[in-house]
């Protein structure tokens, strides 16, 4: 990989991955109401943590809330860089087809590739129903033209897999699960590209962190204060009964 080609992606992590990452990070702390995601959270959970602390309840919470749906936004920012780095170098294009977010030839071969962050994303009926889709995907690209090979993958974000082929007793059922080192290496030809990832992004979020932490710490205070104005006993102890009755009490 050239040096000018690290610029290009760099500049597009930077513009199209960190910054609405942060941009969404921060509507999403904005937005959020205590009444939604206490209702959202399993009050059993926290009290067998022994949490005694309104504060440290309601970061448990919120730091929740965010760990679920960021990992779900940036994946789905990565997917789209994926998707760039592939139609750069090939002419690889996002998909329309189920389970399938990026096609593209190369050395004779069309590839399916359905994009997920990590590898442990599905349980067996959804795996199962990737498998269907993918079918499904190949006979419909076939009686649209496409006469060369058809290959399926499951193209993982992070992580490893060292089983890469899949298979099934149908031949169209059947994928390869390409993870972090070796995905990134199957997108763009170039084994570093899975380290390099990280020198854009640690560039940017350290200039944007600072305006989420204290948009962030706003937010934990105010939730706190409405925490303990309506979950509190009269001697200052949380009030678990009240709290389950809340998320769990039929209307």
């Amino acid at each position: 990989m050239t040096a000018s080609q690290y610029r290009r992606y760099y500049k597009y992590l930077a513009e199209h991955v960190i910054t609405p990452f942060y941009h969404i990070r921060l509507e999403a702390i904005r937005s959020l109401k205590l009444s939604d995601i206490l209702k959202r959270k399993n009050p059993y959970l926290f009290k067998a943590k022994n949490i005694e602390l309104a504060g440290d309840l309601v970061k448990g919470i919120v730091d929740a809330f965010l760990s679920s749906h960021e990992e779900t936004i940036f994946g789905n920012l990565l997917e789209g860089f994926a998707i760039y780095v592939s139609g750069n170098l090939y002419g690889g294009v996002k998909s329309e087809l189920k389970s399938v977010d990026l096609e593209f030839a190369r050395d004779g071969v069309y590839y399916i590739v359905g994009i997920k962050s990590g590898t442990n994303w599905g349980n067996s009926d959804q795996i199962n129903r990737m498998r269907d889709n993918f079918k499904l995907a190949k006979k419909i690209l076939q009686e649209r033209g496409t006469k060369n090979k058809i290959v399926a993958v499951n193209g993982c974000i992070y992580g490893k897999d060292r089983s890469p082929l899949k298979k099934h007793v149908d031949p169209d059922k059947q994928y390869y699960k390409y993870a972090g080192q070796e995905f990134w290496h199957f997108i763009s030809g170039d084994d570093n590209l899975y380290r390099e990832i990280i020198t854009p992004i640690d560039k940017e979020a350290r200039q944007k962190d600072e305006a989420f932490k204290k948009v962030y710490a706003a937010k934990i205070n105010e939730m706190t204060q409405e925490f303990t104005a309506n979950f509190m006993t009269l001697d200052n102890q949380i009030d678990w009964l009240k709290l389950i009755d809340y998320v769990s009490k039929r209307d």
